[in-house]
């Protein structure tokens, strides 16, 4: 379906096509006819399906062709990161380019001229606002924000936010806003409290599903059964023998952020990191270098798993297993973005492989476990339920290549059930 049949004003399809924007996806095509009809919606769809657009092409369009109270803000769309805030702000400026439409990002981690930019626009109003739950809070109680005027509620990322433990915050500036107004709600997940949220906040949803938990089919998916000190020289080994463009590395902590960055750099490798010791303006730096292609290499904890917008992303490593299934769905979601193509590897230690295990099961879907590289040493047998055998509390391991256990492409398990 082509952007010009949803009926947009000029001014909005110059953004569109100044953006390079020329089909749209699935969910777009679900959810914008519903949003011009003024229905309020609930829409599960995974990472990377264009849901961003899927509400900003609308509330653009609606703001600059139907009349709105001067003086107050219009639109309200809260998220769960400050990341996300600034990607979706980005989206914002472009698409809406050619119009008049006003809008602000209002998020934590800023410095005095930000606050002071932040209150003097929600005091004069703006059409957008983008905002986080506890910075948008902390804005409320101090009395200058206009919502009398407000039309437009999204929540984005809402099982995400939930998680956060933001649903207080949710709910106390729900309070403030008038009780007439259209109301999205998007969420990767449909969790019972998704639902019990919806209850409270919708009117008479429309309901959309978009491919829930299940990965890009156009994402390359493979994992490497290894030690623990064995990953870093894997992930040297992999970035050497192919020449990715950009690489998404997520680490499950700190400290292995800023391990793997220290000596993928030794390596000769320009890798960057993104951690929550990093302060703001750095880590808007650090994202602004990859975006642009001068990092090839980012390196960053899951706080960039759901808050990142970028479409040439190529390969994605999942360093460490991630400890929730929807979580390695999110992660390998930032590749093979905008009908491209892309490759996701996934790093399984020995205490990992259960957990590894449960993710095959949720995404349906046997992954297959690749060689590893025979200089890296003896690896793990990948047996995630083994059985209990007398005599036993040996590491097993073989070496690659020797014998009919070792793991590679055609996906062979030794010992398994």
């Amino acid at each position: 379906m082509n952007f010009s049949e949803f009926g947009f004003d000029d001014r909005l399809m110059e953004g569109i096509d100044a953006s390079g924007y020329e089909t749209a996806t699935p969910v777009q095509e679900q959810v914008i006819p519903l949003i011009l009809q003024n229905r309020d919606i609930i829409a599960s769809a995974q990472t990377g399906t264009g849901k961003t657009a899927a509400f900003l092409l609308p509330l653009i369009n609606k703001i600059i062709t139907q009349a709105h109270q001067n003086h107050s803000n219009t639109a309200l769309i809260i998220v769960p990161t400050r990341e996300l805030a600034i990607q979706i702000a980005q989206h914002m400026e472009g698409l809406s380019y050619f119009t008049s439409v006003s809008s602000i990002a209002v998020y934590g981690g800023g410095d005095g001229n930000a606050f002071i930019q932040e209150k003097k626009a929600l005091s004069a109003g703006a059409d957008v606002v983008i905002c986080t739950p506890g910075k948008m809070m902390a804005h409320i109680k101090m009395g200058y924000v206009k919502l009398d005027g407000l039309q437009y509620l999204v929540l984005d990322e809402a099982d995400r936010m939930l998680d956060m433990g933001f649903y207080d915050d949710i709910m106390f500036i729900i309070k403030h806003l008038p009780p007439k107004r259209q109301n999205l709600l998007f969420s990767a997940t449909m969790p019972q409290k998704i639902r019990e949220l919806a209850r409270k906040i919708l009117h008479n949803p429309a309901e959309v599903n978009i491919a829930i938990s299940k990965p890009n089919e156009k994402i390359v998916q493979e994992a490497f059964v290894v030690f623990e000190e064995q990953k870093i020289p894997l992930v040297k080994h992999l970035l050497h023998q192919k020449n990715f463009a950009m690489v998404l590395v997520f680490c499950s902590s700190k400290l292995s952020v800023k391990q793997l960055t220290r000596d993928l750099r030794k390596a000769g490798i320009n890798a960057g990191e993104i951690h929550s010791d990093l302060e703001q303006d750095k880590r808007e730096e650090v994202l602004m270098l990859f975006n642009s292609g001068r990092l090839p290499v980012l390196v960053a904890t899951d706080i960039l798993s759901r808050g990142i917008d970028i479409d040439n992303i190529d390969l994605v490593i999942n360093y460490d297993v991630p400890h929730d299934g929807e979580d390695y769905v999110h992660r390998i979601g930032r590749t093979a973005r905008a009908a491209a193509e892309g490759t996701a590897y996934t790093f399984i230690s020995p205490k990992e492989q259960r957990r590894f295990a449960a993710i095959e099961r949720l995404v349906d879907k046997t992954i297959t476990k690749a060689t590893v590289p025979e200089n890296l040493g003896p690896v793990p047998q990948y047996n995630p339920a083994p059985q209990r055998k007398p005599g036993g509390g040996k590491k097993r391991f073989f070496k690659p290549g020797k014998g009919k256990g070792r793991p590679h492409g055609g996906g062979n398990r030794p010992n398994a059930n």
